[in-house]
């Protein structure tokens, strides 16, 4: 049997949940409630190997293994490491992985409440080095895509700091500082362009930084590079504390405590392609009631009216005063871009980037075919925009063709309802429905205005305040408050984290006795 190809177009299923349970005896910490904060995929595996990843909880770090079980029911998440942090101090929040660049051997770089970068051999589990440096908890850790070595860290002390583990810097590891005039506020997020060279910060005041790296140095430094004016800062884009942004591509993902939102925006004027600035061309505060600044839009004029422009909205109903959620996106070469999060309230959202101009597409298909002589012609539907029933469906012609369509339909329309309460029904026959008078209506495509509302309302971007409704919604049962979300680096794999010690295992192309499933 020839083998089963990927859809893209499949969003992710949830196929297991479990709680890791902790051996902590300390009553400090008993008394406070058990939260996985972080989860990190392991990046540098050869394509097509098991996906592994940490999830990182106040004491501990579990590294696990995903398989794919014939199994339906099997739970694909095997433990093949634990490590355990027995600093007294130890309350950790978020790791990120490195490897040896002598012998290859994968790093986990884990830190917390402690204000320290602690350093793991992980197939080992011993700790190899701690970073010290900071004055306060640190919130958030990433690694740069272009060099594995170069690791950023956020912290209450309103810093970011560039750190490299590389043996020419085991004197000095902590090669550049970004802050001076760039946060007045506890840090909660960094992010790393995929080219290594601009990085994302943010955090309690509201401000979203961006910050061009300098050249580091490949030799021994006796001090750090400081840098001390971000190249655009901005409150205006967020009203509330920001605890997650990331790049994609050039443009930017922010999100903001109290909001309900996930904002796709870009910096006016900036291209990764460009020569990087250097540190002294990042604009200063002269103006200190302006909110924005940026070097990359200097002077605005009639072609460029603003340093920035929101594009879209994701709707993240029910996060409450939760905050430190985050999303996570999939975005990877050849595949679709996936962007995942997880609310206050049990819920896991995807969006599937891709079909935003798909949708556009075939709406202006639509289009062409309504406004071309009859008979219509309707092109053909993406199988993922279901059709919501209307108060009076029409039966079809031929009896024998309804009950092929409803047979067809009807995986796809139980998925609907129970994922995103959906009232689905099979496509509307291929010609335009007519009134009581037997008059032809206006309705694009033969779909009932509902079905046309409910299409625009997850698929149409044309309106960039417009709230964005997820593609896929899936609801665990219990209380579970969803803390950070990762990506296999092939995107078969998705895993949230959260409350309780908590983790739901998400997956794309699931087999089911050997038999790939069929996709809804």
């Amino acid at each position: 049997m020839p083998p089963v190809e990927h859809s893209e177009w499949e969003l992710p299923r949830l196929r297991s949940s479990f709680v890791f349970e902790d051996d902590v005896d300390d009553n400090d910490y008993a008394a406070e409630t058990a939260e996985i904060f972080d989860i990190k995929f392991y990046p540098y595996n050869p394509p097509g190997s098991p996906a592994i990843f940490a999830a990182t909880s106040k004491k501990h770090v579990a590294v696990c293994r995903l398989v794919q079980a014939t199994d339906k029911d099997a739970n694909p998440c095997e433990l093949i490491q634990m490590i355990r942090d027995d600093d007294k101090d130890a309350n950790n929040f978020s790791c990120c992985w490195s490897k040896d660049t002598i012998t290859q051997r994968p790093w986990l770089c884990v830190a917390g409440k402690d204000a320290k970068v602690k350093v793991y051999d992980v197939k080992e589990g011993k700790l190899v080095k701690t970073l010290v440096g900071h004055g306060g908890d640190i919130s958030d850790l990433a690694t740069s895509p272009a060099n594995p070595s170069i690791i950023a860290s956020v912290s209450n002390d309103t810093t970011v700091k560039i750190w490299s583990l590389a043996p020419e810097h085991a004197q000095q590891p902590c090669i550049c500082i970004l802050g001076g005039e760039g946060h007045q506020y506890d840090l909660l997020s960094v992010a790393f362009h995929d080219n290594g060279r601009y990085i994302l910060s943010a955090g309690h005041d509201q401000v979203i930084n961006l910050w061009a790296l300098p050249e580091f140095p490949s030799t021994h430094v006796s001090t750090p590079i400081v840098l001390h004016y971000p190249h655009f800062s901005s409150s205006e884009i967020h009203n509330n504390l920001v605890d997650c942004v990331a790049f994609y591509g050039d443009l930017i993902l922010s999100r903001a405590c109290h909001e309900d939102t996930i904002v796709l925006w870009r910096i006016e004027g900036f291209s990764s392609d460009d020569p990087i600035p250097a540190p002294l061309d990042a604009p200063t505060p002269t103006d200190m009631a302006k909110q924005t600044r940026s070097y990359f839009a200097p002077t605005l004029s009639r072609d460029r009216p603003a340093m920035f422009t929101r594009l879209a909205q994701f709707h993240t109903p029910d996060c409450g005063v939760q905050f430190y959620l985050r999303f996570r996106m999939f975005h990877a070469p050849g595949k679709h871009p996936i962007l995942a999060f997880a609310n206050a309230k049990s819920k896991t959202m995807f969006w599937d980037l891709a079909r935003f101009n798909a949708y556009s597409e075939y709406m202006a298909e639509l289009e062409s075919a309504q406004k071309a002589p009859p008979p219509l012609v309707l092109p053909p539907k993406p199988s993922w925009l279901l059709a919501r029933r209307g108060k009076k469906p029409t039966e079809p012609k031929d009896s024998r063709e309804g009950i092929k369509n409803a047979a067809s339909f009807s995986g796809a329309a139980a998925l609907a309802e129970r994922e995103e309460m959906v009232s689905a029904s099979p496509d509307p026959p291929p010609a335009a429905p007519a009134d009581s008078s037997g008059t032809a209506t206006t309705t694009l495509g033969g779909y009932n205005q509902e079905t046309l509302n409910n299409w625009a309302e997850m698929y149409d971007l044309s309106n960039p305040v417009g709230l964005i409704r997820a593609h896929r919604v899936l609801q665990i049962d219990g209380a579970f408050v969803g803390r950070q979300v990762g990506w296999s680096p092939e995107g078969e794999w998705c895993v949230v984290v959260g409350n309780n010690n908590r983790a739901l295992i998400y997956q794309r192309w699931a087999k089911e006795k050997g038999v790939a499933t069929p996709v809804g």
